[in-house]
């Protein structure tokens, strides 16, 4: 199956349904030579998008990740690429945990420097920001874009009356309105994309670009025997995840889960991305490897979507309840 692109909400920009992002593995995984691996196995499935946040590695997996693409030598209108901004790099009461104006007008030209581009296609707010006039950020990154440093900009992790306060603040004011959202979504989280956000995707156009649709490796199924030597949740600072993945919790539905898989004929992390992209309101899936291999792997959903009608998808989704 050819890679599908879809529109981000309401904008006229096209993304591939399924994307490549870097946290977690780029620099703690990947060096500049395995992300061109990476990406190269991505591009050449049809993926367009590749995500990214100043966060990232502390601004390292931006560095790494435009390092790839000097190395590919890609022509410029060919990718669509992201960053986000909300944590900060320096500690400071302007520089960590704000949206204020001198924070995202820094914070683009230190991401453009370390990426060594011109401009970012999409930028992010990572998180709100209550201690800032929404009027204010939304006015900042209105002016990111108007002095080209950026093409479009969204919300991450945003509630659903957040997003809609940002968007009303740019209609009044004729400012560059927020088009999409990147929260997290599999099958074991699912709330907020499906129930608090429906309204925006018909009032406002949101679209949705989403992240985590293996919830941090549980719906592989590699971790019913344990942690594995080469997962994410052995690194230095990720114990949080090896606790939540090998809880025991969720192993009678992964089972059940792995039987539906085996069924397609696929493996249980091509049926979790395929089930995330069957949703309308998904703009694109994010989707994140240490390795070539595991691209390539994730893009065989890609023939799974296919194959998903609306009895599977209800089927599967049932397995885990509503989620979160």
């Amino acid at each position: 199956m050819q890679m599908p692109y879809r529109r981000l909400g309401r904008s006229g920009l096209k993304v591939s349904v399924l994307s490549f992002g870097s946290w977690v593995t780029f620099k703690d995984q990947l060096d500049v030579d395995n992300a061109v691996d990476c990406m190269a196995a991505a591009s050449d499935a049809g993926v367009n998008f590749f995500d990214n946040a100043e966060a990232y590695a502390g601004g390292e997996s931006e560095r790494i990740m435009g390092d790839a693409f000097r190395k590919l030598g890609w022509e410029r209108h060919s990718y669509v690429v992201s960053s986000k901004f909300f944590w900060g790099l320096h500690k400071g009461p302007n520089t960590h945990h704000t949206l204020n104006r001198k924070y995202l007008l820094e914070a683009i030209d230190a991401s453009l420097e370390r990426f060594g581009l011109d401009y970012l296609d999409l930028v992010y707010c990572h998180r709100a920001d209550p201690d800032t006039p929404i009027e204010e950020t939304v006015r900042a990154l209105s002016d990111v874009i108007d002095r080209g440093k950026a093409l479009y900009w969204g919300t991450s992790e945003w509630t659903a009356d957040e997003i809609r306060a940002a968007w009303d603040v740019a209609d009044r004011y004729g400012w560059h309105k927020p088009v999409t959202e990147q929260p997290q979504y599999n099958l074991l989280h699912r709330r907020r994309v499906e129930q608090e956000y429906a309204r925006l995707y018909e009032d406002i156009g949101l679209g949705t670009t989403v992240w985590s649709p293996l919830a941090s490796g549980l719906l592989t199924g590699k971790y019913l025997d344990g942690v594995p030597e080469d997962s994410r949740a052995t690194l230095e600072g990720y114990g949080f995840l090896r606790d939540r993945l090998t809880d025991g919790r969720y192993d009678d539905a992964l089972q059940e889960f792995k039987t539906v898989a085996d069924e397609l004929g696929c493996s249980m992390a091509q049926l979790a991305i395929a089930w995330c992209a069957a949703n309308e309101n998904v703009s694109t899936v994010i989707t994140g490897a240490s390795r070539a291999e595991q691209v390539t792997e994730n893009m065989g959903a890609l023939e799974v979507l296919d194959r998903l009608d609306d009895e599977l998808v209800e089927r599967v989704g049932g397995i885990f309840g509503a989620g979160r």
